[in-house]
């Protein structure tokens, strides 16, 4: 007890001196789970609407690997992207591995199938009467698309949430293709992680805090605006 105690005072001071290697990694893990989230956002929207309106033999097995892709093990993940980005691997020319950039890669890998199970989910909540009404009214399809995914607006700032927490609290996929390298990919879970195992309490325990509440922070804007609409 005396150590968490402790801890939680460092922690405070580390938070309220603005302690510059702390505030660093919580700048480098906003940027780079931000992109991936926008990254994933971009894949998964179009791949959700697609499933949630068209009919193609073996929809249900696409469907239901996307269902199983929104608990893809980020170790998994890491491990994949990894071979991908290897020396010898089919994309090592790029010479990326251990960069921000791959960790963006891994994040948005991890992201999309939440992405698009939740987009798909919301698309179909909206009534089949409604889309053929738009059609008979004269609009095209493409028109047709985009006032249902204006209308399923709400129940997809979900997908952001849940898009966004999942990879900003992740640990395997960004420490394996990362490296967890001071100054360069060190994220607030890597960096938690790193210290914990060092014995510096304090220090994790402030990342830790910087984690909660960034999320906590993310998810209360995100929340704010939908319940806003719904009202």
């Amino acid at each position: 007890m005396d150590l968490l105690l402790a801890g939680m005072r460092e922690a405070l001071r580390l938070l309220v001196t603005g302690d510059a290697e702390v505030f660093a990694i919580l700048w480098f893990s906003l940027q780079v789970s931000g992109l991936a989230t926008i990254v994933s956002l971009a894949l998964g929207i179009p791949c959700g609407a697609a499933l949630a309106l068209l009919r193609f033999p073996g929809r249900t097995l696409v469907v239901a690997a996307v269902n199983a892709g929104m608990g893809l093990p980020p170790v998994v993940v890491g491990l994949f992207v990894t071979l991908l980005l290897w020396r010898s691997g089919p994309l090592g020319a790029w010479e990326i591995l251990y960069t921000p950039a791959a960790i963006v890669i891994a994040q948005a890998v991890i992201a999309a199938p939440i992405v698009t199970g939740i987009t798909l989910a919301a698309v179909q909540n909206v009534p089949d009467k409604f889309r053929l009404q738009l059609l008979a009214l004269g609009a095209s399809r493409v028109q047709m698309v985009a006032v249902v995914l204006r209308e399923a607006r709400l129940p997809m700032l979900a997908a952001v949430m849940a898009g966004f927490g999942g990879i900003i609290s992740e640990i395997g996929a960004s420490m394996m293709v990362g490296g967890n390298i001071k100054g360069q990919t060190r994220t607030l879970t890597t960096a938690t992680v790193l210290e914990t195992s060092k014995g510096n309490f304090e220090v994790a325990i402030a990342l830790s805090v910087l984690l909660l509440v960034l999320v906590l922070g993310v998810n209360w804007v995100l929340t704010a605006i939908q319940q806003r609409r719904v009202w």
